[in-house]
């Protein structure tokens, strides 16, 4: 969804020519009804639209637990635009001018780390008072659940699988994002600071995703 008519439309013929139904919605109004309508695999979404901005429709599909993989449309190349989307639960962004075959070449990459694990076959994790359910992907914070975006849940989920563990900001990436992916490894440190906003007492000073300086992160064991 795009705010440029040409620009819309040329995205997607691109898409249409790999192969992929799409969908042009022209406003905010548009595109949360055609999410909620027509349940797309992934959107492309621009942050500058009529009648709302990108980054408000990022948010509203997060807040009703809509986990579609979305990847943003920008012109503002400023970091704090890019950490913004990013911690309202984009999984990618694009600066504008772009070209099609790397907006294509991002597509295929967000839908290939979004395709669903096997997740009935992985058991829960506990840690502490800290609870990982991959089947129903629900995490709890004692007897409270934690609400997560996607990302948020599958990074919290590889950090619990070895507890103790000190991963790499560039390791997290390349196991959580995909090795080619297109995001840089600031991207672990916006979603640390969303996780522990989430599961920490106090988030200024956790006890559950600890930074290990000068190395990266680790989920503390109990």
């Amino acid at each position: 969804m795009d705010d440029e008519a040409p620009i819309a439309e040329a995205v997607a013929y691109s898409l249409r020519q790999e192969g992929y139904d799409v969908t042009v919605a022209s406003d905010a109004l548009e595109c949360l009804e055609a999410a909620r309508r027509d349940k797309p695999e992934l959107i492309v979404l621009d942050v500058m639209l009529p009648s709302g901005s990108g980054l408000d429709i990022c948010r509203t599909l997060r807040k009703r637990n809509d986990h579609v993989p979305i990847i943003l449309l920008t012109a503002r190349a400023e970091e704090a635009d890019r950490v913004l989307g990013l911690e309202l639960g984009a999984d990618d962004y694009v600066t504008k001018p772009f070209s099609m075959r790397e907006l294509v070449a991002r597509v295929r990459t967000v839908l290939r780390r979004s395709a669903a694990p096997v997740a009935d076959a992985l058991p829960a994790i506990r840690v502490g008072d800290l609870s990982i359910d991959p089947a129903s992907r629900e995490v709890r914070v004692g007897a409270a659940v934690a609400e997560l975006t996607a990302k948020e849940f599958d990074l919290l989920h590889f950090l619990a699988t070895s507890p103790g563990r000190v991963y790499t900001r560039q390791l997290l990436l390349d196991r959580v994002w995909g090795a080619d992916a297109y995001v840089d490894e600031r991207t672990i440190d916006v979603y640390v600071r969303w996780l522990r906003s989430k599961i920490e007492v106090d988030p200024a000073r956790p006890e559950r995703i600890v930074t290990v300086r000068g190395v990266g992160y680790k989920l503390a064991a109990p």
